[in-house]
């Protein structure tokens, strides 16, 4: 059974496995920030800032088994500033490769959505490599697609690519 928990302190966190999962997806080609081959001691390097940044300006999730370890993790980052306290940025959706296909994704994003909420954030945004598989995920989530920006990143191998820029509009609080 997969479950999906908050991370709330560094503490909290199983940084061995999220510094693997890192890893894996890089080396399977997911274009979030790193190129390939991404090392280990890179990937903790990331997680170790990633967790000292939790607080208001970040929440962490991850989806475990118990004996598979981490199999995926998403981040939202609100917006602390006065004028976008409404609004959020969808980070780092990240799925073992072995464990996509059976909703892991859909299931990581709506507990990140039921936070916002409630939260009061009603927009969130993100963006992603154009014609990747997470696109696929965000339009069948009911995200919006509003364009792309050209040579954006580059792909893990160092190839330049294309973002897509992505918004969702929640629902406000009841």
């Amino acid at each position: 059974m997969t479950s999906i928990r908050r991370i709330a302190t560094p503490a909290d966190a199983p940084r061995d496995a999220l510094a693997d999962l890192l890893v894996e997806v890089v080396d399977d080609g997911a274009s979030v920030g790193f190129l390939a081959p991404l090392s280990r001691a890179d990937a903790a390097a990331y997680w170790a800032g990633v967790l000292t940044s939790l607080g208001p300006g970040l929440v962490l999730w991850v989806a475990e088994e118990e004996v598979g370890g981490v199999l995926g993790t998403v981040q939202l980052a609100p917006c602390l500033k006065p004028n976008g306290r409404h609004r959020a940025e969808v980070q780092k959706l990240l799925v073992r490769p072995s464990a996509r296909g059976h909703g892991l994704a859909s299931r990581l994003m709506a507990e990140l959505e039921a936070h916002a909420q409630a939260a009061g954030i009603r927009l969130l945004v993100l963006d992603t490599e154009v014609g990747s598989l997470a696109e696929h995920v965000y339009g069948h989530l009911g995200w919006q697609r509003t364009g792309e920006v050209p040579d954006y990143a580059l792909t893990p191998d160092g190839r330049p690519h294309a973002t897509a820029v992505w918004f969702k509009r929640l629902p406000p609080r009841v």
